[in-house]
């Protein structure tokens, strides 16, 4: 590194350092590189692609019933859809609660492991002062169960997700300021782990808080493997996206490190990728593979489980995805984001996809 690159260094770290950044963050972003670029792209065929659903105003999450009814949320809507596989559409009531603005509204989705008996749905939603998470029965009223988890304008996380001890996770952003990701009294930058009735989980790695991993900047993706292992998808800043294999207690590096770095006290994510081939939501995991639904990017990757072997699908076909998930038949639901203000899209239609993995190579 030449002198002048030096000087401009040591300028920035100044100035970091003023801010309450430092230079450990401004190195992490000098050594970092992405480890996704150039993945194949797959061919999908045509007849493997169906549009379930059009129509829809910027849908934010999906999960499924048991009877393989699919709930989709509107982020800006407050509207809760049920889907049917044949492609029938009826709508919730709206949940007044909502205060859309930004990347808040309605997001996240999850239906309770023992939905036959209690029926519960739970929401991850963006309030007056908060985000919360809330349960309902469809068609009744949400009752607040976990609130205090910070809001803005951006990096509100949302994601909520049943793992399958029966805790229910939720990843969230960190509201526009880095160092929340860092403080573990504070519920920005972090995945929770909780009880279906909001306590913090038992075995928490610590004690009596709903933390379980933190120094995250904005997770929008949960998934478990065959093993029990979770997996996150997560927003970079300007220059690497990242997938990371979650273990309790852990800290994942943000605002000190984005990518990788070479802090042994951050985990390191298993993938990279710049953000303008990512900006990752939604993830979903089929057999041994990873999908990962990308707005900025519009494709739908997968990847092996150790972060290796990316391939590209569906890119640029049907714009920004914003969610992926696997229907109860063995397929894979998508949605697309195109109607959110953001990005060049394809067209300006939302859609559920439904995508036959047995035809993918």
């Amino acid at each position: 590194m030449n002198r002048r690159a030096l000087a401009i260094g040591a300028s920035a770290i100044a100035v970091l350092t003023a801010l309450g950044l430092g230079a450990a963050w401004y190195l992490g972003l000098i050594f970092t590189s992405p480890s996704v670029g150039g993945a194949d792209e797959v061919n999908v065929p045509g007849s493997a692609v169906r549009t379930v659903a059009s129509g829809l105003q910027i849908p934010w999450g999906l999960a499924f019933l048991p009877d393989g009814t699919a709930l989709v949320t509107e982020r800006h809507t407050a509207r809760i859809l049920q889907v049917r596989p044949d492609g029938t559409v009826t709508e919730a009531p709206r949940l007044t609660e909502v205060e859309p603005g930004g990347e808040g509204g309605l997001l996240g989705i999850a239906v309770s492991p023992n939905y036959a008996t209690d029926r519960w749905v739970y929401v991850y939603y963006t309030a007056a002062d908060d985000n919360r998470i809330a349960r309902l029965r469809l068609g009744g009223a949400a009752q607040p169960i976990f609130t205090g988890i910070p809001k803005a304008g951006n990096h509100n996380g949302g994601r909520i997700a049943f793992g399958p001890d029966g805790m229910l996770y939720a990843g969230t952003g960190d509201a526009g300021e880095g160092g929340r990701a860092q403080d573990r009294a504070s519920l920005g930058g972090k995945i929770l782990r909780m009880t279906s009735d909001g306590k913090p989980a038992p075995g928490n790695p610590f004690g009596d808080s709903a933390v379980y991993s933190y120094g995250h900047r904005n997770v929008q993706g949960l998934a478990w493997d065959s093993a029990g292992r979770l997996y996150a998808s997560e927003f970079g800043q300007n220059r690497y996206d990242e997938l990371n294999r979650i273990e309790p207690g852990r800290n994942y590096g943000w605002p000190m490190v984005e990518g990788t770095g070479d802090d042994a006290d951050y985990v390191n994510p298993i993938a990279t990728w710049a953000t303008s081939d990512a900006s990752p939501s939604g993830i979903a995991i089929l057999g041994e593979r990873v999908f990962m639904a990308c707005l900025r990017g519009q494709k739908l990757y997968r990847i092996g489980l150790n972060g290796s072997g990316a391939q590209r699908l569906l890119d640029h076909d049907y714009g920004r995805l914003r969610d992926v998930e696997v229907a109860p038949d063995g397929s894979l639901w998508v949605l697309t984001s195109n109607r959110d203000g953001r990005g060049s899209p394809v067209d300006s239609d939302d859609r559920i996809l439904r995508i036959d993995a047995t035809q993918l190579q």
